[in-house]
């Protein structure tokens, strides 16, 4: 298919295949063919939510080596950047989460590290949720659960959770594809609703791997998809590999909204960028403590963007921000 045939395609909501997110991905990402997925995807996006984005936020409730061991990971115990382990007190977890209220988050994330004590993870969810207003959304985006405990974290008020098939799982981690898929099966079994995304890619992913994660996310209808690049984890195994560009990361974003159900609101991309939000990602996230791309502790003192910046960012592209609960979970 040519340009033409592949952008009339979007416009009548037709399906995919991966020859076809294959052929799209394989345009060089400054090539005229790229811009116009770049704009496609755009108008999908800003058609489907009335050209209003929305900007959650995140924040950990520890930091530890994990041993997980993925290689692109800073929390990874094979890194040996964090040696030791820390947790935030149930006081400072209901302060940041009524924080992210404060300042306008659609949502709020409450994030783990793998082996953090899962009824831990709960009573610590239910104290925050009992502190927060009751139409505040709040996703989980914990490991690989089983379908009972998919049904405790709904029960302690979530409704949704982060879950992504990573890149070349299995292979860079020391997780099983199988047990991925299976736990987000557990979610939305449970009710809760889940986001995901093509991540994280780098220079080495082929057009091939990256088709097959986009038709993947497409699969399971998440409340949002999107795409993020690999970001460089100082003196990790991956990073004689190099970062694919912005301009890079932009295109996959676009193509991954093509391939989506018009059912998923929702597309992001991360780190936050005007690149991305033109090519369709309408979701950014603000993020606080411990973050899996950073190599500071406290991510706000590093890469971590805030809620305001990330509303700066969307204004900059004429992007509208939304107010009040997401709309995607």
């Amino acid at each position: 298919m040519n340009i033409d045939d592949l952008i009339r395609k979007s416009m009548d909501s037709g399906a995919f295949s991966k020859e076809e997110l294959i052929q799209m991905l394989e345009f060089a990402p400054n090539a005229p063919e790229t811009y116009r997925i770049l704009a496609e995807a755009n108008r999908i996006s800003r058609d489907l939510t009335g050209n209003r984005a929305e900007v959650q936020g995140q924040f950990a409730l520890n930091l530890a080596p994990c041993a997980c061991n993925c290689k692109f990971c800073s929390f990874s115990a094979d890194s040996r950047i964090f040696s030791k382990a820390t947790e935030i007190s149930v006081d400072e977890a209901v302060a940041q989460a009524r924080l992210f209220e404060e300042n306008g988050a659609n949502a709020i994330y409450v994030m783990t590290t793998a082996f953090y004590p899962f009824e831990k993870f709960l009573d610590v969810s239910k104290e925050v949720r009992h502190n927060l207003k009751k139409e505040t959304v709040m996703i989980a985006n914990v490991g690989d659960k089983t379908p009972a405990q998919a049904r405790q974290i709904k029960e302690a008020g979530y409704k949704g959770v982060y879950h992504a098939l990573r890149m070349r799982e299995g292979v860079d981690t020391d997780l099983d594809p199988e047990q991925r898929k299976i736990s987000m099966r557990n979610f939305q079994e449970a009710g809760l609703s889940v986001g995901t995304c093509v991540e994280p890619v780098g220079p080495e992913h082929t057009n091939e791997e990256i088709a097959d994660r986009i038709l993947f996310t497409a699969s399971i209808s998440p409340a949002f998809s999107g795409a993020a690049r690999r970001i460089t984890i100082p003196g990790g195994p991956l990073e004689p590999l190099g970062m694919i560009s912005e301009l890079r990361m932009a295109q996959i974003v676009a193509v991954t909204r093509m391939a989506m159900p018009r059912t998923t609101l929702g597309n992001c991309t991360h780190e936050p960028c005007t690149l991305g939000a033109l090519a369709g990602a309408n979701l950014f996230w603000a993020e606080v403590g411990a973050n899996p791309r950073d190599i500071e502790e406290k991510t706000e003192q590093g890469r971590g963007d805030t809620v305001d910046h990330c509303k700066t960012i969307y204004e900059e592209v004429g992007w509208e921000v939304h107010t009040g609960p997401s709309r995607y979970f």
